[in-house]
């Protein structure tokens, strides 16, 4: 095993973790998740109440007025980021091109969009990284073999951003979304065609996507999901564990991109952070639970028709808008 190429290394994904996890070991595992994060929950919502009682009447007036702010911007990317969660938790994909979408009909500039995802992404990734491993879903090797060239283009882009600014992203998102709908196309056409279970799978050239991947998802806001978890999905591999591996991958590349904004352009919109952090990581777990369950032609599905609807949102923007 250790002799493995990259390319083989997606072979072991499905025969390695079927043979390791049984069916009541999964459902132990869930139950284990389920009950960390309650009481996680438990101790946030406790903080929460302490938080109120202890604070000042004029205080409590300025927390509301800090919420508000923006047209009440803190309270709808609460709920952009609940529902991005579920999406790019359950499925690999979508969290990324969702906030980034809903960002730019709000006219929030590109740079501070991609930095304000890359910022929240970097506890909601973390939150469903650690439900993705403790269910079983993450394959070391790949995660390793996507994240390492994830973290050079997620840097890189991050900087391109930075200082090239809106032009550039404009230029690249409808070229990004035209291809992710491709991608969208094959992944329901895999969901209705009928495979060998003795074929050999198309290998992926794991440092290349992971190298492009990265850099895409830090110029664009988005696109790590559609662009490697549906190239897997698309070749053939089985998304459970394609999700959970590529889930992993994504939390370290958020981190590397958050940084590099922080660095180059500093924290802005902090209500826009909080919103998107918030609802991700109450969606988190429940999601990485939700990728266990769903059968695979249902997740197919799933994944190819929103990878499609938010492309045509993108495409349409760019061209129209």
């Amino acid at each position: 095993m250790s002799n493995n190429t990259p390319e083989e290394i997606i072979e072991e994904i499905t025969y390695s973790h079927e043979m390791v996890l049984t069916t009541q070991e999964l459902t132990s595992s869930r139950r284990k998740v389920f009950n960390k994060y309650m009481i996680a929950i438990s101790v946030v919502v406790l903080v929460v109440l302490f938080t109120y009682l202890f604070l000042s009447a004029n205080q409590l007036t300025e927390l509301q007025a800090a919420l508000q702010k923006d047209n009440n911007l803190f309270y709808w990317m609460l709920l952009v980021g609940f529902t991005a969660e579920i999406v790019a938790g359950s499925m690999g994909m979508g969290y990324g091109v969702i906030c980034t979408t809903i960002l730019l009909i709000l006219n929030v500039p590109p740079t501070i969009i991609s930095a304000s995802i890359h910022s929240a992404e970097s506890f909601t990734s973390a939150a469903g990284s650690i439900s993705h491993w403790q269910l079983g879903n993450i394959n070391k090797k790949l995660a390793k073999a996507l994240a390492i060239p994830a973290i050079i283009g997620a840097v890189a882009g991050a900087l391109l951003l930075s200082y090239v600014g809106e032009r550039y992203a404009k230029i690249t998102k409808p070229f990004i979304a035209i291809y992710t709908m491709y991608l969208g196309i094959r992944i329901l056409q895999n969901a209705f065609t009928k495979r060998d279970s003795n074929s050999k799978k198309k290998n992926v050239n794991i440092t290349a996507l992971g190298l492009i991947g990265g850099f895409i998802d830090s110029v664009g806001g988005g696109g790590w999901g559609p662009l490697v978890t549906g190239t897997f999905i698309k070749n053939g591999h089985t998304p459970r564990y394609v999700i959970g591996s590529s889930t992993f991958a994504k939390c370290i590349l958020t981190v590397a991109s958050a940084v590099t904004f922080i660095f180059t352009i500093g924290i802005h919109h902090w209500n826009i952070v909080a919103g998107l952090l918030i609802g991700g990581i109450v969606t988190a777990p429940f999601s990485a639970m939700l990728t266990s369950k769903l059968p695979t032609k249902k997740m197919f599905i799933a994944v190819g028709i929103v990878v499609i609807f938010c492309s045509l949102i993108t495409i349409y923007r760019a061209i129209f808008l």
